[in-house]
């Protein structure tokens, strides 16, 4: 789960990072309401998408810039008005974009120099991989790529105990000295205290600036959490609506069925995330595209298969749904009598493929035969992907 810049500044500031005073506003008079009480000028105005490049990005009614530098506490209010409710296109959103929900006022900061500092998870060490740079700002990636040397790296053990001058290593190899190098290893140790406590694969700054005051500053932040671990953040998981754009996946984030909605036109309900991913690979072998990826899981009943039905029947570009599924832990003859009970309270309007395989198959295409349901039965994975596309090319 992606977090919003204002959710992960609230974090990192509860960690101990210093965080420029800032509020969220959802309305132009809120943001008018928020530059009035932070009561400094000037003031910046920053659209909230889970998505970079906003500086540079361009709204689709026209408008330049999803960050905004603002003189006055009525200039925030018009600033705001042309954010709110538009789609910001940036170079990692994609040409549709994403919409405008929230923004951030904040209070300027005279920046000197920008610095990136990130953490994320390194699976084949185990261990928390730190990367920073000298170079921050909005060209990171371009640098990344042109400039690898600019990059200083280092790997923290979870399993070891975390000591000062490893931190202290770690900004003497950025080059900062004396006070500087103090103030940057603690800004480090609160980044590595949040990414765990939280359960983060990401954590980043891009800039972690530093004013004329030689002090630091977290102008941007971003936080991802592992899904996984959200039970144990109770406070975290009412952020998960605000970064899930598409109608389809909202719907199925409210039903708790796994659904990522894709451009294709094959719908695909599957149990299991392997056998998903297996099904829209065999699918793009024979020329196929699916229209998503959905794993009902091992236990789904019928309820939940007349949810992820809702969903599929929702997508605009939809021709055809192919239904595969493994029968180990789930019945095969469960799952039929959930698909034959579900498709009669939502009719279908396509074609339908079915593959069961496993535990009680025999039972399970008993109950479909016996059923009104009309529907095109495949022996295995493979026959099922070619009727599915030759289905979608007729």
């Amino acid at each position: 789960m992606n977090l919003l810049e204002y959710v992960a500044k609230e974090i990192l500031a509860r960690e101990g990072v210093p965080v420029p005073q800032f509020g969220v506003a959802s309305s132009p008079d809120e943001a008018f309401d928020v530059a009035v009480k932070l009561n400094k000028t000037p003031l910046v105005v920053k659209a909230q998408i889970a998505a970079g490049g906003r500086g540079k990005g361009r709204f689709a009614d026209g408008y330049e810039g999803g960050v905004k530098i603002c003189k006055t506490t009525e200039e925030v209010r018009e600033v705001a008005a042309k954010m709110l409710g538009g789609i910001l296109v940036t170079a990692q959103t994609g040409p549709v974009g994403q919409p405008v929900r929230k923004v951030i006022v904040t209070e300027s900061v005279n920046i000197v120099e920008e610095i990136y500092l990130s953490l994320t998870y390194s699976y084949s060490e185990a261990a928390i991989w730190v990367m920073g740079s000298r170079l921050g700002g909005v060209e990171i990636e371009r640098i990344a790529l042109e400039n690898p040397q600019a990059f200083v790296k280092k790997t923290f053990l979870l399993d070891q105990p975390l000591w000062d001058f490893q931190l202290r290593e770690f900004g003497a190899q950025l080059g900062f000295k004396s006070k500087s190098l103090v103030d940057f290893s603690k800004i480090l140790k609160s980044l590595l205290q949040a990414f765990i406590k939280h359960d983060a694969t990401l954590c980043e700054i891009n800039p972690l600036a530093i004013d004329r005051e030689n002090r630091f500053w977290a102008l941007d932040a971003k936080i991802s959490i592992d899904d996984n671990s959200l039970f144990r953040h109770d406070g975290l998981s009412t952020y998960r609506f605000e970064t899930v754009y598409d109608s389809q996946e909202l719907e199925a984030l409210s039903h708790g069925v796994n659904y990522v909605g894709l451009d294709g036109q094959i719908g695909c309900l599957v149990n299991g995330a392997g056998l998903a991913m297996a099904t829209m690979d065999i699918l793009d072998r024979f020329g196929g595209r699916p229209a998503n990826f959905l794993d009902v899981g091992g236990g789904a009943d019928q309820n939940q298969v007349e949810k992820a039905f809702r969903v599929l029947l929702s997508h605009p570009n939809l021709k055809v749904i192919l239904i595969n599924i493994f029968g180990g832990i789930m019945r095969c003859d469960l799952i039929a009598e959930a698909i034959v009970e579900a498709t009669k309270k939502q009719p279908l309007h396509v074609p339908l493929v079915i593959r069961l395989e496993g535990t009680r198959v025999k039972e399970g295409k008993e109950i479909l035969e016996k059923s009104s349901l009309q529907y095109v039965f495949a022996e295995d994975l493979e026959e099922a992907a070619k009727k599915a596309v030759n289905l979608v090319e007729k």
